[in-house]
């Protein structure tokens, strides 16, 4: 039980970090399109927001089914 507790934490871990480093990629190419063109930057935040919610979502639903999984 404590091995599947510690792969459980182990994987909502490597779904996290995968989810940080989705929205530094995200906030990147925001700067990088508003820096090219800013007079869409209302445009591109609307997708910006849209994007880290997604990243974020998957990282929060790993999360439930690990944890429903192993408990």
């Amino acid at each position: 039980m404590m091995l599947a507790e510690l792969y459980g934490n182990l994987h909502i871990g490597l779904a996290f970090a995968g989810a940080s480093i989705g929205d530094g990629i995200i906030t990147a190419g925001l700067l990088v399109a508003m820096a090219r063109n800013p007079g869409m930057s209302g445009r591109l935040l609307t997708w910006f927001f849209i994007g880290v919610a997604l990243a974020e979502a998957w990282a929060v639903i790993a999360w439930l089914v690990v944890k429903h999984n192993f408990n």
